[in-house]
């Protein structure tokens, strides 16, 4: 049955799909588990989204900063019809949660905020991606250019094994790069200084991202197999 959940999702437009059966999530900080949104979550689907490459190549400002935001709703799209198939074939339930937006938490002092559920270490949990000291998801073959989302099933679905963490001991450029120096040693990211540092507006109010040097700059953005020096 995962197998074929599994092949729906990547004929739905997926490009990497995963699972954690709900027993992964014991140490989810309260508010945070699956089943803190449905009582009867018994394991979660995780899909992964690849933005185009071609985007490092240029200004984050625009054209990076308008396509990684319209990466979201295809995530969204995908998880709607892929739980609408998985309730056609079997009995039970699948509920998307929102790739990005409406977020759970907002501090206004602090900038920090939350989404419903986290994405990426839902990522992690279902075998997906390993985390980087940026804090950004990184799958083995799509890097960290990819969008997650998932799906809180009511099936009880075996976990996928856990994704090797290839995070290079010895690389910190994230760490060393930020402009902003938001970056951690703990694995943190000071939110406040990331978010007043990267979005900005234009004079027409048009949102923009003046920064991705943490994601541009990892050497394996592209995938463990295409490190970069």
């Amino acid at each position: 049955m995962k197998e074929i959940i599994r092949q729906m999702a990547l004929s739905a437009g997926a490009d990497i799909c995963g699972f954690a059966n709900i027993d992964r999530f014991k140490d989810a900080p309260k508010g945070y588990s699956p089943t803190d949104i449905y009582q009867d979550c018994k394991s979660v689907l995780a899909i992964g989204v690849a933005i185009p490459r071609g985007l490092s190549l240029v200004n984050p400002q625009l054209i990076y900063g308008h396509f990684n935001e319209l990466a979201c709703p295809i995530v969204d799209q995908i998880l709607f019809k892929l739980a609408r198939m998985i309730e056609s074939k079997y009995d039970g339930y699948a509920i998307p949660i929102p790739s990005d937006s409406p977020v759970g938490f907002w501090n206004e002092t602090t900038k920090t905020a939350h989404g419903l559920l986290s994405m990426k270490h839902i990522g992690v949990l279902a075998g997906i991606g390993f985390m980087g000291k940026n804090t950004i998801l990184c799958n083995e073959q799509f890097g960290n250019q990819i969008t997650v989302g998932a799906l809180l099933l009511t099936h009880d679905l075996p976990s996928d094994e856990l994704c090797q963490n290839h995070c290079l001991p010895q690389c910190h450029k994230c760490i060393d790069n930020c402009p902003a120096h938001a970056i951690r040693e703990d694995g943190t990211v000071d939110q406040k200084r990331c978010r007043e540092h990267t979005y900005k507006t234009t004079f027409r109010n048009i949102g923009t991202v003046e920064c991705n040097v943490c994601r541009m700059g990892c050497p394996l953005k592209f995938g463990v197999k295409t490190k970069i020096s």
